[in-house]
């Protein structure tokens, strides 16, 4: 296998990885839009109207993430919009620690306050930070298996 068909293959995993994410976390939190809600509002940084309109369209601009990436159209693009996402969350959480805030981040459905020892921020802004890794893969080499992306230009079509 030459290296080039090796990077092809890590691209296509944080590709296929990353909209795993997206895919997985929109629809858990559009089953819930309450929980959403309650999610969000626990990071204390919003107006209620704020709070209303993140719950409403997070769940929504996750799916289409998730689709595009897995389908592999606009992924240097869909990438930089999951990172920039990915950043928001890493400000939220990290602001909630430093508050003192005692909440689930309510990434993967959940949130809300947890009882004191309960929090688990380290272990959430390593997960993030990960996530940020496969969306910095694909910013830098967004060429992988499979990807429209790659059909598109090939047929001349983009």
């Amino acid at each position: 296998m030459n290296s080039s068909r090796a990077l092809d293959i890590v691209g296509t995993l944080a590709r296929v990885g990353l909209a795993a994410v997206w895919l997985v976390s929109g629809t858990i939190k559009a089953a819930d839009p309450d929980q959403t809600y309650v999610a969000v509002r626990a990071y204390d940084v919003l107006p209620p109207t704020g709070i209303e309109v993140v719950a409403a369209l997070l769940p929504w601009v996750e799916l289409a993430l998730g689709v595009l990436l897995l389908i592999g159209v606009g992924v240097r693009f869909v990438a930089g919009l999951s990172a920039a996402l990915l950043l928001v969350f890493v400000a939220g959480v990290s602001q909630a620690w430093a508050r003192g805030l005692l909440i689930d981040c309510g990434c993967f459905g959940g949130g809300g306050a947890v009882a004191p020892g309960e929090t688990t921020y380290v272990q959430e802004l390593l997960r993030d930070a990960g996530f940020l890794l496969m969306a910095g893969w694909l910013i830098v080499r967004p060429r992988t298996l499979g990807a429209l992306d790659e059909r598109l230009v090939n047929t001349g079509r983009i």
